[in-house]
Protein backbone atom coordinates (compact mmCIF):
# COMPACT_ATOMS: atom_id res chain seq x y z
CA UNK A 1 0.00 0.00 0.00
CA UNK A 2 1.10 3.78 -1.00
CA UNK A 3 1.21 5.97 1.91
CA UNK A 4 2.83 8.38 0.57
CA UNK A 5 4.60 9.99 -3.23
CA UNK A 6 6.31 13.57 -3.48
CA UNK A 7 8.09 15.12 -5.63
CA UNK A 8 10.42 18.08 -6.29
CA UNK A 9 11.99 19.91 -9.14
CA UNK A 10 15.26 22.06 -7.64
CA UNK A 11 17.15 24.48 -9.78
CA UNK A 12 20.92 23.24 -9.95
CA UNK A 13 22.11 27.13 -10.56
CA UNK A 14 20.47 27.73 -6.73
CA UNK A 15 22.19 24.88 -5.15
CA UNK A 16 25.59 26.45 -6.71
CA UNK A 17 25.00 29.54 -5.83
CA UNK A 18 24.13 28.70 -2.01
CA UNK A 19 27.25 26.25 -2.30
CA UNK A 20 29.20 29.53 -3.16
CA UNK A 21 27.81 31.66 -0.73
CA UNK A 22 27.47 29.81 2.16
CA UNK A 23 30.34 26.72 1.08
CA UNK A 24 30.68 23.95 4.32
CA UNK A 25 27.94 25.31 6.15
CA UNK A 26 25.25 25.04 3.92
CA UNK A 27 26.51 21.39 3.00
CA UNK A 28 26.76 20.44 6.65
CA UNK A 29 23.53 21.66 7.36
CA UNK A 30 21.65 20.34 4.69
CA UNK A 31 23.40 16.98 3.54
CA UNK A 32 24.34 13.51 5.12
CA UNK A 33 28.19 12.61 5.23
CA UNK A 34 27.74 10.31 2.98
CA UNK A 35 26.17 12.28 0.56
CA UNK A 36 28.52 15.26 0.79
CA UNK A 37 31.21 12.57 0.37
CA UNK A 38 29.69 11.32 -3.50
CA UNK A 39 28.93 14.63 -4.58
CA UNK A 40 32.31 16.04 -3.71
CA UNK A 41 33.90 13.07 -5.99
CA UNK A 42 31.69 14.29 -8.69
CA UNK A 43 32.64 16.13 -11.58
CA UNK A 44 29.29 18.40 -11.30
CA UNK A 45 29.12 18.73 -7.35
CA UNK A 46 26.22 20.67 -7.65
CA UNK A 47 24.22 18.62 -9.71
CA UNK A 48 24.58 16.08 -7.79
CA UNK A 49 23.45 18.22 -4.19
CA UNK A 50 20.41 19.55 -6.30
CA UNK A 51 19.39 15.79 -6.78
CA UNK A 52 19.74 15.03 -3.17
CA UNK A 53 18.03 18.60 -2.24
CA UNK A 54 15.55 17.49 -4.43
CA UNK A 55 15.03 14.09 -3.13
CA UNK A 56 14.85 15.66 0.51
CA UNK A 57 12.10 17.89 -0.45
CA UNK A 58 9.89 14.74 -2.05
CA UNK A 59 10.43 13.02 0.32
CA UNK A 60 9.69 15.30 2.93
CA UNK A 61 6.20 15.63 0.83
CA UNK A 62 5.34 11.96 0.52
CA UNK A 63 5.80 11.98 4.80
CA UNK A 64 3.47 14.56 4.69
CA UNK A 65 5.22 17.16 6.26
CA UNK A 66 7.64 19.24 4.66
CA UNK A 67 10.77 20.53 6.59
CA UNK A 68 8.81 21.19 9.70
CA UNK A 69 7.23 19.08 12.49
CA UNK A 70 10.36 17.94 13.38
CA UNK A 71 11.63 17.05 10.31
CA UNK A 72 15.11 17.91 9.51
CA UNK A 73 17.31 18.08 6.26
CA UNK A 74 19.95 15.74 7.67
CA UNK A 75 16.84 13.28 8.92
CA UNK A 76 16.72 11.77 5.18
CA UNK A 77 19.87 11.40 3.42
CA UNK A 78 20.26 9.54 -0.13
CA UNK A 79 21.74 6.28 -0.05
CA UNK A 80 22.72 3.97 -2.96
CA UNK A 81 21.84 -0.11 -2.62
CA UNK A 82 24.22 -2.70 -3.81
CA UNK A 83 22.99 -2.31 -7.04
CA UNK A 84 23.66 1.62 -7.59
CA UNK A 85 19.79 1.80 -7.05
CA UNK A 86 18.67 4.98 -4.89
CA UNK A 87 16.62 5.13 -1.37
CA UNK A 88 16.43 7.25 1.16
CA UNK A 89 17.47 6.25 4.94
CA UNK A 90 15.48 8.09 7.34
CA UNK A 91 16.63 9.18 10.99
CA UNK A 92 15.42 11.65 13.55
CA UNK A 93 12.01 13.51 12.98
CA UNK A 94 11.73 11.69 9.74
CA UNK A 95 12.29 8.28 10.75
CA UNK A 96 9.47 9.14 13.44
CA UNK A 97 6.91 10.50 11.13
CA UNK A 98 7.29 7.34 9.28
CA UNK A 99 6.91 4.92 12.08
CA UNK A 100 3.66 6.50 12.40
CA UNK A 101 2.42 5.92 8.94
CA UNK A 102 3.36 2.24 9.20
CA UNK A 103 0.14 -0.07 9.66
CA UNK A 104 1.29 -2.88 12.38
CA UNK A 105 2.73 -5.65 10.50
CA UNK A 106 4.31 -3.73 7.79
CA UNK A 107 7.85 -2.30 6.84
CA UNK A 108 8.50 0.83 4.62
CA UNK A 109 10.10 0.88 1.38
CA UNK A 110 11.08 4.13 -0.17
CA UNK A 111 11.37 4.42 -3.92
CA UNK A 112 13.08 6.98 -5.30
CA UNK A 113 14.12 7.99 -8.91
CA UNK A 114 16.92 11.28 -9.22
CA UNK A 115 17.09 12.51 -12.89
CA UNK A 116 19.15 15.92 -13.95
CA UNK A 117 18.95 17.41 -17.55
CA UNK A 118 21.00 21.47 -16.67
CA UNK A 119 19.47 23.85 -15.07
CA UNK A 120 17.31 21.27 -13.22
CA UNK A 121 17.23 18.52 -11.00
CA UNK A 122 14.37 16.41 -10.12
CA UNK A 123 13.28 13.69 -7.67
CA UNK A 124 10.21 11.37 -7.03
CA UNK A 125 9.65 9.65 -4.00
CA UNK A 126 7.31 6.84 -3.23
CA UNK A 127 6.75 5.37 0.49
CA UNK A 128 5.10 2.23 0.27
CA UNK A 129 4.09 -0.04 3.00
CA UNK A 130 4.75 -3.81 2.53
CA UNK A 131 3.23 -6.39 4.68
CA UNK A 132 6.32 -8.33 6.75
CA UNK A 133 6.87 -12.11 5.51
CA UNK A 134 5.66 -14.44 7.93
CA UNK A 135 8.55 -16.91 9.06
Amino acid sequence: MILGIGSDLTDIRRIQASLDRFGDRFRGRVFTEIERTRSDRKPDPASSYAKRFAAKEACAKALGTGIRRGVFWRDMGVVNKRSGQPTMALTGGALKILTGLLPEGHEAVIHLSLTDDHPYAQAFVIIEAVKLSAG
